[in-house]
């Protein structure tokens, strides 16, 4: 079960939080299947959009788990990453939330970790814009090209996933795509180079204070990460 977060809408269709979409999109279109069905919690085809606002995608998750059958290790989840910078990506058998809400969210509805994850890089917020602004907000210019080349990595490491498994995924598309071919990559499974501490908010979101985590509803977008 291959799920995509992001917030429903097309106010927020091309933001930085809507990554994962993008990337399950371009699955479904290699394969052909279109995403067209629409159930109360998610969008059905060969991967599913979780059709909840960020903060809630594990109503969404629990809907598909409880449809389809299978657990944590059945599902890969793909979503934006502040802490990768815009053009990584980078595959994971399990882990924490690491501050993500949207991953706490699934966590707390199937009660574990233990489930595959593809994070897209986006990139840290600049220097006076809070991340709920950053995520919310579109891709510049600078970024653009970098996202796109990165949706189509993830879209094929999805593909290698399910043609092989992810072992091979992980070691063909954790690497860093500009690196020197003779250059060593960072073992598959380990945690990813964050931006210098002078960058704010990497790896940890703040919720904006009038919208704190505890009250968001489905009628608000969910913030990424919050703080520890």
């Amino acid at each position: 079960i291959i799920v995509g977060l992001g917030n429903p809408g097309p106010r927020y269709a091309d933001t930085r939080h809507n990554v994962g979409w993008k990337a399950l999109d371009l699955v479904a279109e290699q394969l052909r299947i279109p995403l067209n069905e629409r159930r109360p919690k998610a969008v059905l085809g060969i991967g599913y959009r979780a059709d909840r606002f960020m903060n809630n995608s594990g109503e969404a998750v629990e809907y598909l788990l409880a449809r389809f059958g299978g657990g944590g290790g059945n599902l890969l989840v793909i979503y934006d990453e502040m802490a990768l910078l815009p053009g990584r990506i980078r595959l994971r058998a399990a882990g924490s939330d690491a501050g993500h809400n949207g991953i706490r969210s699934i966590i707390q509805a199937i009660g574990g970790t233990g489930f595959p994850r593809l994070r897209v890089g986006i990139g840290a917020p600049p220097a006076g814009l809070v991340a709920r602004e950053y995520v919310l907000g579109k891709f510049d210019e600078k970024d653009s090209e970098a996202i796109a080349e990165a949706v189509e990595r993830a879209a094929a490491a999805v593909l290698c996933l399910l043609d092989e498994n992810i072992d091979a995924a992980m070691n063909k598309f954790n690497q860093d795509p500009n690196a020197a071919p003779d250059s060593p990559g960072p073992p598959p499974d380990s945690r990813p180079e964050r931006a210098s501490p002078q960058d704010p908010g990497v790896g940890r979101r703040p919720v904006s204070p009038d919208v704190p985590n505890s009250a968001q509803s489905n009628e608000q977008p969910g913030s990424n990460h919050t703080s520890q």
